[in-house]
């Protein structure tokens, strides 16, 4: 019966190629340096080719040596990702989650969850980061975040949720006032507010049934950089707003606002949850993650079942 390969001399080896030093392998690795040495004697002897030239200055791969470095750098480096994905899902869900969430979203939709996560969780503590801004996750140390929008090619590890409508919207005194646009185009001369945070800001783009596609630049008296502060004026019959469900949704189950435009379609963002990417995450950032993915939908779907009725 043929002998299993020598794991623990590949992955010693590997660990001396990658630091070039016997001495830094063994401190790395939390061994003697003799043990370290007789590892990689082992494996010469077993593969019958010397695998490094060793002088008192230096340490240089043999061609035998460089033929087998990558596959035990490969071997080690599988082995570790392996390893940690096993203790990641053996160990229970413990320590700090930074997340970031859109303002309005996250205190209307996040934050009423977290009291049951923290039941179910109760090692995990959560970071809540309110912004409407779009975080830099990797740059500024945050394990999750929920976005809503469509997503750009990146190497986030994106995770859809479900999708989120955006509408036209105005108040009844407003259409009274100023009257009814029928097409995109008719925005450009109305009194419009604008968010700062758009994927091409200042821009509204329609499609309607027929594949008529139309862009347009409204122009009115507010920016803002969260859509939640232009419901006061939206109410108040000042102007019109394009905004998410999830904000309008109740000023247009009550009559407050209604949908305008409607024989034309926003393009329709999503939510997401999005993560670094990388190996395997912690057990807190999965257990959060899994949470919300689960709790989510159903939430929202309750909170805007009787306003889909209304639209």
């Amino acid at each position: 019966m043929a002998k299993l390969p020598d794991f623990e001399a590949l992955a010693i080896f590997a660990k001396v190629v990658e630091l070039r030093s016997f001495a830094g392998a063994a401190s790395e690795l939390l061994m003697s340096k003799a043990t370290v040495s007789k590892a990689v004697t082992r494996l010469e002897e077993r593969l019958g080719a010397r695998l490094f030239n060793r002088t008192s200055r230096r340490l240089a791969l043999t061609d035998a040596g460089h033929k087998l470095a990558e596959r035990a750098t490969r071997l080690l480096a599988d082995g570790e990702a392996a390893e940690n994905e096993a203790l990641a899902q053996s160990m229970a869900p413990r320590g700090l989650v930074r997340l970031a969430v859109p303002m309005t979203f996250g205190i209307k939709a996040v934050a009423p969850l977290l009291p049951e996560f923290f039941e179910t969780y109760p090692e995990v503590s959560v970071d809540l980061h309110l912004s409407d801004a779009t975080v830099d996750l990797i740059g500024e140390g945050f394990d999750m975040a929920v976005r809503i929008a469509r997503l750009p090619d990146s190497s986030l590890i994106a995770r859809r949720l479900f999708t989120m409508p955006r509408y036209t919207v105005a108040a009844p005194s407003y259409l009274k006032r100023y009257g009814r646009p029928t097409h995109p185009m008719h925005l450009a001369q109305h009194k419009c507010f604008s968010y700062a945070y758009l994927s091409t800001p200042n821009v509204w783009h329609y499609t309607n049934s027929a594949g008529e596609q139309a862009s347009v630049r409204p122009g009115g008296q507010l920016r803002v950089n969260n859509g939640e502060a232009v419901m006061p004026a939206l109410i108040a019959g000042l102007g019109i707003a394009e905004l998410p469900e999830f904000i309008v949704g109740e000023a247009i189950s009550s009559g407050e606002v209604e949908v305008i435009l409607k024989d034309w379609k926003q393009a329709e963002g999503a939510v997401h949850l999005v993560t670094p990417p990388g190996g395997p995450r912690p057990a807190r950032v999965e257990a959060l993650g899994d949470f919300l993915a689960a709790k989510l939908p159903g939430t929202c779907k309750r909170r805007t079942r009787g306003r889909a009725r209304a639209l």
